[in-house]
C-alpha cells in the first residue's frame, strides 16, 4: 500500500455557536426586568446606542422639543440677561410701565435678585419648565425594616443602659417573621448578664407592637396576641398545646382537650384563624415589582382575538449613524477605526436581535391564542392539551425557541395575566375515545365537586374517579389524589371531620 501525502475538499455543515448567536439566544429568555438592566448596560458601553422612546411617546416629539428651543432663543433674545433684569429694562423693551402691565407687583425693587431668579427657575424646573426631571419617589419615605420599629420600641420601653443592651441583642435574633432564634441563656451569657433580667426583658419586648414579635414559636406567638386580646383562657390555652390536632382537623379531640362544646370549639376556631402567624412580615422586603405582560390579548370586531406585543415591554435602542460618520472620519489610528466598526456592528446586532426578540415572542403568543380560543372565550374548563411541540411545529420553529419565547413571559387577557407557560398543560385521555382534556381542567373539575359536597356525603377519591369517568374523563385514582394534594385540599376524612364540625353534625 501507498503512503502518500493528498490534498482533499470536503464541504460539510455545522452549527457555529459564535458569541452573538449565544447573547440572541439569551435575549430571548430574558424576562422583561432582565432585558432592560442589559440593555442599559449596552447602552452605557457602546457610545453608538441610544435608548428610544415608546412608540406612543415618540410622535410630536421633536415639534415640542424644537419649539422649546425657539421659545428659549426668543425669550434670550427679547429679555437679554436674565441677571440685569431691572423694571426699568423691562418698561422700556414693553414700551409700558409695569404698574399697567403688573398692578398687583409693579416691581418694588430696581433690580432682581439673581439668586431669587436662580432659585425661582430651578423650582420651576422641577415642575417640568427645566432639564431636571422631577420624581416624587425622591421624596417618599423609606421603607421602616423590622429592626427600626422594634429599635424605636426599645428605646421608650427601657431607660437602664443594660437593659437596652439586652433588648438590642435579643432584636438582633429576629428573623423576617418576628420570631426569636437566639436562645435567652446564649444571650445572657454572651453579656455577662444575669438569665432572670434577660427573661424579664424579653417579658417586655414581647409586648411590643404588632403582639406577636420576639416569640420562639407558633404557639407563643399566638398567645401573645391573645393575651393581647384579654382571650388567653385555659380553653385556648389548651387549644395552642395541641395544635398538632388542630393541623390533622381532629375537633373531636380538640373538645374533649379543651372542655368545650361544638359551638365554643367553632368560635375558637375563627378566633385563631383571625390572628397573624408572622406578624414580622409586615416589615420586611421593598415594594413588590408589579407583573408586566409582554403580550396583550383583545377582543377582535372579526369575533376573533387581537394579539399585540405591549410596548412598554419593548425597549427601544437607535444606533446613531450620524454620530459614527462624524467620529469616523476624525480617527487617528487604526486601533479607533476598530473599535468605533466594532461598536456599529454590536449596535446593529443589538437591534436586529430585539426586533427578532419581539417577532418571535408574537409569533408564539398568536399560536398559543389559537390553540386555547375556548379558553379565553369560556374559562379554564376548556382549557386545551398543549405542549412545546405542537406549537413549534405550527410556526416552523425548534421547540427549544419556543421554550425560551414562553419561559417568564406573561400574557394579558381578558381572564387575567397568565404566565405563557400556564397554557401548556398536559393531556388526560377521554373514557369514550373523544378527545383528550387538560390537565389543568380536570384539576378545576375535582376542585369544582370538592366545593359542592355536602357534609353528609364527603366524596371519595374512588368517587371522583367514578363522577369524572361519566362525564368522559379518563384518570386513574392516584391521579386524583395527586392533584388534589397539588390544590392543598385535604384528605376525605379529614373534609368529613372538618365539614360535620362546622355543620354542628355530632358523631
Amino acid at each position: 500500500m501507498a503512503l502518500s501525502a493528498k490534498l482533499q475538499l470536503k464541504q460539510t455543515q455545522s452549527l457555529v455557536m459564535t458569541p452573538q448567536l449565544l447573547q440572541s439566544i439569551r435575549l430571548l429568555q430574558f424576562t422583561q426586568a432582565e432585558l432592560e438592566r442589559f440593555v442599559d448596560e449596552e447602552v452605557e458601553r457602546n457610545p453608538l446606542l441610544e435608548r428610544g422612546e415608546s412608540a406612543s411617546e415618540d410622535v410630536g416629539e421633536p415639534v415640542r422639543e424644537s419649539e422649546a428651543a425657539v421659545a428659549r432663543e426668543a425669550g434670550d433674545d427679547w429679555f437679554g440677561n436674565e441677571a440685569d433684569l431691572s423694571a426699568q429694562t423691562i418698561s422700556d423693551r414693553l414700551d409700558s410701565s409695569l404698574e399697567n402691565l403688573f398692578p398687583d407687583d409693579p416691581g418694588r425693587s430696581e433690580r432682581l435678585d439673581p439668586a431669587l431668579s436662580t432659585q425661582w427657575k430651578s423650582a420651576a424646573g422641577g415642575a417640568g419648565g427645566g432639564s431636571e426631571s422631577f420624581d416624587l419617589e425622591d421624596l417618599a419615605a423609606a421603607p421602616v425594616t423590622l429592626r427600626d420599629h422594634v429599635g424605636e420600641q426599645i428605646a421608650f420601653a427601657f431607660t437602664q443602659p443594660q437593659e437596652r443592651l439586652i433588648a438590642a441583642e435579643l432584636a438582633d435574633g429576629l428573623d423576617e417573621a418576628g420570631y426569636l432564634r437566639t436562645d435567652p441563656a446564649e444571650a445572657a451569657e454572651r453579656l455577662g448578664a444575669d438569665p432572670a433580667s434577660v427573661a424579664a426583658v424579653l417579658s417586655r419586648c414581647q409586648g411590643f407592637d404588632p403582639p406577636g414579635l420576639f416569640a420562639r414559636d407558633l404557639a407563643e406567638c399566638l398567645s401573645i396576641q391573645l393575651r393581647a386580646r384579654d382571650r388567653l383562657d385555659p380553653a385556648m390555652q389548651a387549644l395552642l398545646a395541641h395544635l398538632d390536632l388542630l393541623a390533622r382537623r381532629d375537633f373531636q379531640s380538640l373538645k374533649r382537650l379543651c372542655g368545650v362544646d361544638e359551638e365554643d370549639l367553632l368560635d375558637m376556631l375563627a378566633e385563631i384563624r383571625g390572628l397573624d402567624p408572622r406578624p414580622g412580615l409586615a416589615f420586611s422586603g421593598g415594594p413588590s415589582e408589579a407583573i408586566v405582560a409582554d403580550v396583550e390579548v383583545r377582543p377582535a370586531s372579526d369575533g376573533g382575538w387581537a394579539v399585540e406585543l405591549n410596548p412598554d415591554a419593548l425597549p427601544r435602542v437607535l444606533v446613531d449613524q450620524s454620530y459614527f460618520a462624524i467620529v469616523s472620519g476624525r480617527a487617528r489610528d487604526q486601533a479607533e477605526k476598530d473599535f468605533l466598526g466594532e461598536c456599529l456592528q454590536s449596535a446593529n446586532w443589538l437591534a436586529r436581535s430585539l426586533d427578532q426578540r419581539a417577532r418571535t415572542i408574537l409569533k408564539v403568543a398568536s399560536e398559543i391564542v389559537r390553540q386555547q380560543d375556548a379558553f379565553l372565550a369560556h374559562g379554564v374548563r376548556h382549557l386545551r392539551p398543549l405542549n412545546l411541540r405542537t406549537v413549534a411545529d405550527a410556526i416552523g420553529m425548534h421547540e427549544s425557541t419556543v421554550s425560551r419565547a414562553t419561559a417568564n413571559k406573561y400574557m394579558l387577557t381578558p381572564r387575567g395575566v397568565f404566565e405563557m407557560r400556564y397554557f401548556f398543560t398536559a393531556a388526560i385521555a377521554a373514557s369514550d375515545a373523544g378527545e383528550s382534556h387538560s390537565s389543568e381542567a380536570v384539576r378545576e373539575r375535582i376542585r369544582e365537586l370538592i366545593d359542592a359536597e355536602q357534609a353528609a356525603h364527603i366524596l371519595s377519591d374512588d368517587t371522583i374517579v367514578d363522577l369524572l369517568r361519566k362525564e368522559g374523563v379518563d384518570i386513574a385514582r392516584r391521579t386524583v389524589a395527586k392533584y388534589r394534594e397539588g390544590m392543598n385540599i385535604p384528605s376525605s376524612v379529614q373534609r368529613r371531620r372538618e365539614k360535620r364540625a362546622l355543620a354542628g353534625i355530632k358523631g
